[in-house]
């Protein structure tokens, strides 16, 4: 994806690994009308098709990278390499995932900034590198922001959170020990102002301090909503539980609530898992929704 200019701001997309794995171990509950339905705006045809059973949901995994008035911001960090996980597809992974950072202009040492929407394994890999045995920060000039909600959970060692506890002890409190991390409120204005800067919002039920990343710099707004929508199906299917939902009522209600904002407020979003450029806009589709990509 090229670079999107929205006034003062300017916007990078740093691609680690497409992910496939079932739809239906992921969203049980989408039938083939559903299907049909998706089919009529996204054709990804070595995805999905009409038959759920048969179906994919292959996830784009990568980062976005804002440079705004200066200072250069990075929203998720991905899987990681060299970290152990409980799900072999993303254990013991060795990406070139630097190197799209490079690729993109960007090196390390010029991120100032590291935001996670959340402190699942697939948002935060990147936040650590493995140095002589020893996880040291990546982006060795960033000052990280954790959201305090997710922070305390993690923390308490949720037994039902294996995979996501893991990734906290080796990409988490190894930057808390380095004197690198911040906890905030899930409401934090991270850069300038609301409107003018680079903000949170609150966006509770995928995770318990789940957030979304507004930023605005005298142009268009930009939505980054992380993990409150992981697929294009949830534009029809907001109301299912997400296999990774710690709480599925409320990250359906969240979900819906983030379609009407950005349809109705004309948002360009920028999905955390979306694949092609990624970056879109949501439209109101009868009782249910759409996305309409940016062009490549």
């Amino acid at each position: 994806m090229q670079p999107i200019q929205l006034g003062r701001m300017r916007i990078h997309k740093v691609y680690e690994m497409d992910s496939p794995v079932p739809l239906l171990g992921q969203l049980p509950g989408v039938t083939s009308a559903d299907m049909a339905r998706l089919l009529t705006w996204y054709d990804q045809l070595d995805e999905v098709n009409s038959d759920p059973e048969t179906s994919l949901m292959t996830f784009s995994v990568h980062s976005w990278v804002i440079e705004i008035d200066g200072t250069t911001v990075l929203i998720d960090t991905c899987d990681g390499n060299d970290k152990q996980r409980l799900i072999p597809e993303v254990s013991g992974l060795n990406t070139d995932y630097l190197g799209n950072l490079r690729r993109a202009g960007f090196a390390p040492g010029d991120i100032d900034l590291v935001m996670c929407t959340h402190l699942h394994f697939d948002h935060v890999g990147w936040n650590t590198r493995l140095d002589n045995g020893k996880w040291v920060p990546t982006f060795e000039n960033a000052r990280y922001l954790f959201g305090k909600r997710d922070y305390e959970y993690f923390m308490s060692a949720p037994e039902s959170e294996a995979v996501h506890l893991a990734a906290f002890l080796d990409s988490i409190l190894p930057i808390m020990e380095a004197g690198k991390g911040e906890l905030v409120d899930e409401d934090h204005i991270a850069l300038g102002e609301i409107a003018d800067g680079v903000w949170m919002e609150p966006a509770f039920g995928h995770s318990p301090g789940c957030c979304t990343i507004s930023a605005q710099a005298g142009g268009a707004p930009a939505l980054f909503w992380g993990d409150v929508i992981h697929h294009p199906v949830q534009l029809i299917r907001h109301d299912l539980r997400f296999a990774f939902d710690t709480d599925g009522a409320a990250a359906s209600v969240t979900r819906k609530r983030t379609m009407e904002r950005a349809a109705d407020d004309g948002l360009l979003c920028f999905p955390a898992h979306f694949r092609r450029t990624s970056a879109g806009r949501v439209l109101r589709d009868g009782d249910a929704f759409r996305y309409e990509w940016v062009a490549e």
